[in-house]
């Protein structure tokens, strides 16, 4: 599926997009250069997810936890910093992809073959300006 976006203003509609292709799927892979938008993006999907606190890049704490309106919980990871898979490990990822909660994970790159094999990827394609394409593909 592609998403096609103008402006920040399209967000909302662009993130309920998303959660309604991603159905069941509870592991969100976001793919994008430096300054694609994903951290951006993260916060329209909490926003349209009831999210009750203030999203943020987690680049520092790797990951953020957040819990909605409804007493979900969503994780928010930030992969850049880390250097090597084990890194991850020690902050136990397994127990984070296999909790049974939204984790949205940002450069999944950086920790190899620690990602689930089922995952929605979302690849963001930034073009001039405020205009992104998103394109939604299901894994697994």
């Amino acid at each position: 599926m592609l998403i096609k976006a103008n402006s920040l203003n399209d967000l909302p509609k662009v993130a309920s997009d998303i959660i309604a292709f991603a159905g069941e799927e509870k592991i969100w892979v976001l793919l994008g250069e430096m300054g694609a938008g994903k951290t951006t993006l993260t916060k329209a999907l909490g926003e349209q997810l009831k999210v009750l606190d203030n999203v943020q890049s987690p680049t520092f704490s790797i990951v953020n936890e957040y819990l909605t309106a409804s007493d979900e919980t969503i994780y928010h990871f930030d992969f850049y910093r880390i250097e090597k898979p084990e890194e991850a490990m020690e902050i136990g990822v397994d127990e984070y992809f296999y909790s049974g909660n939204l984790c949205v994970i940002e450069w999944p790159q950086r920790i190899g073959g620690l990602m689930p094999e089922k995952f929605l990827k979302v690849e963001i394609e930034n073009l001039e300006g405020e205009r992104r394409n998103y394109k939604l593909t299901k894994h697994g």
